[in-house]
């Protein structure tokens, strides 16, 4: 098996289900435990998002409060996976922004990708990604010189130990990130690391893609 980041061999298992790259230090799932297409479905479809929910708002609000901060209203957004409860984009259209939707599932209109976008941001998406190399350069390929790719996931930093991390064991989680995986990224993609938290990353897009 190899990592689906950045196709090194995968040598070290960690657990029964994992394994630790050796190149972008990320925890790769065994391909053999991937959820089908109509159970990852179903499994999206219990969770609670709702927009109106305050602790929703709250925990989502490190990528509300960067947005609107660093952009004024007349900027263009794409909220990336947004899941069928897109309370970060119910967020920002409530104070004028313009925010395209994509998720797979619940909003799979695919016009999103005829535009090139000031930010971008993926809440509780990125540990999802089967192919994250091809969706990191797809996304890289719709900012905007200077955009900026705003995510939140939860990096491992020995918190517990892996086995019995809390992240690990949603088993729609095939690809946990480290503080090193992102470092990797910003160089492999040519991502300026604006900022790095245990739940949330800024990237930049340098000019060429």
């Amino acid at each position: 098996m190899q990592c689906i980041l950045c196709q090194s061999p995968l040598t070290h298992q960690v657990d029964s289900l994992y394994y630790q790259c050796s190149t972008c230090f990320a925890y790769v799932k065994d391909v053999a435990y991937y959820f089908s297409e109509a159970q990852e479905k179903q499994h999206y479809e219990f969770h609670n998002n709702d927009v109106h929910d305050i602790g929703y708002q709250k925990f989502t609000s490190p990528i509300t409060n960067e947005i609107l901060r660093r952009f004024p209203s007349d900027t263009l957004g794409l909220d990336f996976g947004c899941g069928k409860g897109p309370v970060i984009t119910k967020q920002l259209v409530d104070r004028g922004y313009q925010v395209n939707l994509y998720d797979p599932y619940f909003y799979p209109d695919r016009s999103y990708a005829n535009a090139v976008y000031d930010y971008i941001f993926s809440c509780e998406v990125f540990e999802h990604f089967y192919d994250p190399a091809k969706e990191i350069a797809h996304l890289k390929s719709l900012l905007k010189p200077g955009g900026l790719l705003l995510i939140m996931t939860h990096l491992f930093q020995e918190q517990v130990p892996f086995e019995s991390w809390y992240y690990r064991k949603d088993e729609t989680h095939v690809f946990i990130y480290t503080a090193q995986t992102f470092a990797y990224i910003a160089k492999q993609f040519n991502f300026e690391l604006l900022s790095l938290s245990e739940r949330f990353i800024v990237l930049a897009s340098r000019n060429s893609n």
